[in-house]
């Protein structure tokens, strides 16, 4: 996940690469490095001044897909089955800090396994 380590201005390289030029100042003058690329989509991208609706699917499926994800974020109900594991794990990689920073996704698969193995125990002993 070599893109979490991208600076603004590779961010910019990326989007120009999409065929987007015009927005390469968006990401640069908000600072959109690749670890806030998860917070990128519909929502996101008027605040970043682009507004073209066409533009912005395209940019979010983009990033949907250099993040291994498929599912929308932000607008899920808890009625939905639970979130993948790579959609968790880049949430936690677009922080910032000492934790983040050093988080591995195997560590964070192996964290996630013993949440479940203590859920697992505390329901066996009810």
């Amino acid at each position: 996940m070599e893109f979490l380590l991208w600076d603004c201005h590779e961010v910019a390289r990326w989007i120009e690469s999409l065929g987007f030029p015009q927005y390469k100042a968006c990401f640069t003058e908000n600072f959109i490095t690749g670890r806030k690329l998860i917070y990128v989509n519909c929502i996101y991208l008027p605040r970043l001044g682009i507004t073209d609706f066409k533009d912005m699917q395209v940019i979010s499926a983009a990033v949907r897909e250099l993040l291994g994800i498929t599912e929308t974020l932000w607008s899920r109900s808890v009625a939905d089955p639970p979130r993948d594991s790579v959609g968790l794990y880049l949430e936690l990689k677009s922080r910032t800090g000492e934790r983040a920073d050093g988080l591995t996704y195997q560590q964070f698969l192996d964290g996630s396994h013993q949440c479940d193995k203590v859920t697992a125990q505390g329901e066996s002993q009810q």
